[in-house]
C-alpha cells in the first residue's frame, strides 16, 4: 500500500498562473533595483555580471508573460503598488540581491510543481536554474566586496 505523500510545496495550476503573475507585476522594482545596483558598482567587471543577471531577469519576464498569456489568453496589466526601497549600500544591495534570488527559486519551484508536463514547465526549470546560477554570482560579487 502506497502513503499519500503531497510535498510541502505543492502547487495546484490555478495558484501557479497567479504566482506567474505576480512574478510579472513587480518588474518594475527589479528595474529599479538592478539600475541603482550597477550604479553602485565599483568596478566594469562588476558592472558587466549585474547587467548580465538584469539581462536574463529581462528574458525571464518575458517568458512568464508569454507563459501567462498562452495559459490564460490573458495579458498581464498592471505593476505592483509595492513602494521601491533604495539601497543604503552597495553591499547591502548584494545580500538583497542574493536573497532576492533564493527566494525566486523557493516562489518558482511553487510554479513549476503546479504546470503540467510540457513546455511551460521545462521553461520555469530552466529559470530557476537561471537564478541559482545569479545567487552563485552574487555570492562572488559579495566575496569581491568583503576586502
Amino acid at each position: 500500500m502506497r502513503a499519500n505523500f503531497v510535498p510541502i510545496w505543492n502547487t495546484g495550476f490555478p495558484k501557479a498562473v497567479q504566482m506567474i503573475k505576480e512574478a510579472v507585476q513587480g518588474e518594475r522594482n527589479d528595474e529599479l533595483f538592478y539600475d541603482e545596483l550597477i550604479n553602485l558598482a565599483p568596478s566594469q567587471e562588476q558592472v558587466a555580471i549585474i547587467e548580465s543577471i538584469r539581462n536574463d531577469e529581462r528574458g525571464h519576464n518575458k517568458m512568464f508573460r508569454e507563459m501567462y498569456r498562452a495559459l490564460t489568453g490573458q495579458e498581464i496589466a498592471g505593476i505592483s503598488s509595492e513602494q521601491y526601497e533604495r539601497v543604503q549600500s552597495y553591499t547591502e544591495g548584494l545580500q538583497r540581491a542574493l536573497m532576492g534570488e533564493l527566494g525566486a527559486v523557493e516562489r518558482y519551484r511553487n510554479i513549476w510543481f503546479g504546470l503540467p508536463a510540457g513546455i511551460y514547465k521545462d521553461t520555469v526549470y530552466g529559470i530557476i536554474l537561471d537564478e541559482l546560477k545569479h545567487a552563485a554570482k552574487y555570492n562572488y560579487l559579495i566575496t569581491l566586496n568583503l576586502r
